[in-house]
């Protein structure tokens, strides 16, 4: 691998600190210069959490700082507007999902990357999940035959939680990682039905139906207030059917305040009482899970960044996803199916 890519992080709330920072910092072709953000509460964190990281008041002075590459973590209101401050400064840029707040926004934000020059990426950790790591593995070795339906859920049960205007609604926040899932396990859609409910104007929780251009049927769900969660894949094949539970444990980790860098080999082990099972009727064999990969992320954008290798998502996958996700919210408001 060539010289690290010097890289900062924009912003120190929740999901900066806990899904970005550990991950940034973790990753060995990565020089993390520190994190950009003017709260004082933020920054004793930083300091507390990352003494050798440096916080900065504005993109700019990171760039200043030498550099090459940022990843945005704020609130999705203001992510097209920061990463096309980051892009006229020549950075590289990462931005979390959701990656803007609708696809005009987001084509407006890959089009000014291209211009500029600079490489262009969201934040799809979801695609290193290990329950989807070992769905991939299983439909490439034919093990269930040939999908037909892919149901998909994060369905938890917070009554209390009301949705945060950072996430922009369920929709948006769980929506981002299913529909990315569902497009790359599946191909293109043509046509999208969502149901969407929730108080106020964020929604906190959702029904979308995909039909993907090769004939699969994709049921994706996600709430705040589901108190009897479903599985979180089954996916229905020609020759048996794969259903796994529980969700990756790499958020807990995390949340624990676990890292890569701390558990080596062990990062993203699943347990085996938690693998998934493929079912043929009443009996089902349970398959071993690979393990989950958030670590892989940051790695490959800063070796796409010395040309070392492909983006992790593509800025074409960005607008993909973003109209889809526009068109399930015309759907939710006219009650119609919404072709592609």
């Amino acid at each position: 691998m060539s010289d690290s890519v010097k890289f900062g992080l924009a912003g120190y709330g929740s999901g900066g600190r806990i899904f970005h920072a550990p991950l940034i910092a973790s990753a060995a072709n990565i020089e993390f210069l520190g994190v950009v953000t003017t709260n004082e509460e933020r920054r004793k964190e930083l300091a507390a959490n990352l003494p050798k990281q440096a916080a900065f008041d504005s993109i700019g002075a990171l760039k200043q700082a030498g550099a090459e590459a940022v990843s945005i973590s704020t609130p999705v209101s203001t992510h097209a507007e920061l990463a096309l401050e980051a892009i006229e400064y020549g950075l590289h840029v990462v931005v979390d999902k959701p990656f803007t707040l609708d696809a005009e926004r987001a084509r407006a934000v890959v089009a000014a990357a291209k211009a500029r020059g600079v490489l262009l990426s969201a934040y799809q950790n979801r695609r290193y999940d290990s329950d989807f790591r070992t769905l991939r593995r299983l439909i490439d070795d034919g093990q269930f035959g040939t999908v037909r339906r892919f149901e998909s859920r994060f369905e938890r049960w917070a009554p209390e939680r009301k949705p945060g205007a950072a996430g922009g609604g369920t929709l948006l926040d769980f929506g981002s990682h299913l529909v990315d899932q569902a497009l790359l396990l599946n191909g293109p859609a043509v046509r999208a039905y969502a149901e969407v409910r929730g108080s106020g104007e964020l929604d906190d929780d959702f029904f979308l139906a995909l039909h993907h251009v090769n004939g699969v049927e994709s049921h994706l769900s996600g709430s705040w207030r589901q108190g009897a969660p479903g599985p979180r894949y089954r996916v229905a094949g020609t020759t048996g059917t794969f259903v796994i539970a529980g969700i990756d444990g790499q958020e807990a980790a995390l949340k624990a305040g676990r890292s890569p860098a701390e558990l080596g080999d062990e990062w993203g082990a699943e347990p085996e009482e938690t693998w998934g099972r493929i079912y043929r009727g009443d009996e089902g064999a349970r398959v071993r899970s690979e393990r989950g990969r958030w670590d892989l992320y940051y790695p490959a954008f800063a070796a796409a960044v010395r040309g070392e290798g492909p983006l992790p998502v593509e800025p074409s996958d960005i607008v993909r996803n973003m109209t889809v996700l526009d068109a399930a919210r015309e759907s939710a408001r006219s009650g119609q199916v919404v072709r592609l």
